[in-house]
């Protein structure tokens, strides 16, 4: 024996026969219980670890709950009616406030005639973004929704394939690198 094999320490020695044991447990296992074993420790089938939070599985993750997201949101906006519920004979309200349909137009207007008038053109810009938000709102006031009757487990799976899918991405977004 040479000089380097007698000073081997112990526990070494342990290290290695455990290795060794271990080694030959694996080789003496069938194919089918190493692929199960592979798979239970988290190893591909080259032995080398593989953890499922830090590969290229984020992506896979992330675009998985887009998915379940896309689906759960294209079922809930296919049970929504939407209906026009403008007011009387050409009339918007606001409240007990009545405003012809046309009047919603005066800022926007006064802010493009601002835009051609004035050097400064902060006012008329103003006028402009405030028209534009009357306009929206008024739109959007004069819309009515409705829910198409669907039954509870149509309605479970709309709002649970959402939440899943969101929920999904948030934690791919959000996850501490």
């Amino acid at each position: 024996m040479s000089e380097l094999q007698k000073n081997v320490d112990p526990e070494l020695e342990k290290l290695y026969d455990e290795v060794e044991r271990e080694h030959e447990k694996e080789t003496k296992k069938t194919r089918p219980e190493r692929q199960m074993d592979s798979l239970l420790n988290g190893m591909d089938g080259g032995g080398n670890e593989r953890s499922s939070s830090k590969d290229g599985n984020e992506l896979l993750r992330f675009f998985g709950g887009l998915l379940l997201f896309g689906a759960g949101l294209y079922m809930i906006f296919q049970n929504l009616i939407i209906t026009r519920s403008w007011g009387v004979g050409s009339i918007f309200r606001i409240g007990n406030l009545n405003i012809p349909n046309g009047t919603i137009m005066i800022p926007l207007l006064i802010g493009i005639a601002l835009l051609f008038l004035v050097d400064r053109k902060l006012w008329g810009w103003l006028f402009i973004g405030v028209g534009i938000v009357i306009i929206l709102a008024a739109v959007l006031m004069s819309v009515s929704v409705t829910w198409r009757t669907s039954n509870g487990w149509m309605f479970f799976t709309m709002f649970a394939l959402t939440m899943a899918g969101g929920a999904m991405m948030m934690r791919e977004l959000f996850r501490s690198k």
